[in-house]
């Protein structure tokens, strides 16, 4: 039978399939969830400039806020998930890596704004995109350690 006619219950539980064993399959998740927290991040600046009259790097926090949820939770489950690191733990230690990020994509993006011409949403998109591997590698060395290694 078809896997997406079975019933929830029939199905494999997420929990026994192995989730991430080769460091490609790892950045591979870690981009796709990234890029996710990344589209929520720039969307919510956007639709807060365009929509509400944000200044650019007023909106850029509370967008930051909500990606930071979706960052998380697809890392926590999905990219680190093999790693079964306690949830607290790691969200603490993901707020912290987080926020230090958030604190260089805001100097970075302040910076940019004032001394560029280009337009707020691109500098947005390549500050981003430039913060994203510091994060990938706190990550992976800190944040979502299993118990036994922390």
């Amino acid at each position: 039978m078809l896997r997406w006619l079975m019933h929830p219950d029939q199905l494999p539980s997420l929990a026994a399939q192995p989730l991430c064993a080769s460091p490609t399959r790892r950045i591979g998740r870690f981009v796709i969830v990234g890029s996710a927290a990344a589209a929520t991040h720039w969307a919510g600046v956007v639709w807060l400039v365009s929509q509400w009259g944000f200044n650019p790097v007023l909106a850029n926090v509370p967008a930051w806020l909500a990606a930071l949820v979706v960052s998380f939770a697809g890392h926590h489950r999905w990219t680190f998930g093999d790693r079964h690191a306690a949830a607290g733990k790691s969200a603490a230690r993901f707020f912290l890596v987080s926020a230090a990020g958030f604190a260089v994509n805001q100097g970075a993006y302040v910076a940019l704004l004032r001394w560029s011409t280009l337009r707020y949403d691109l500098v947005l998109a390549g500050v981003l995109v430039a913060v994203a591997a510091l994060t990938f590698l706190a990550s992976r060395h800190w944040v979502f350690l299993s118990n036994e290694a922390s």
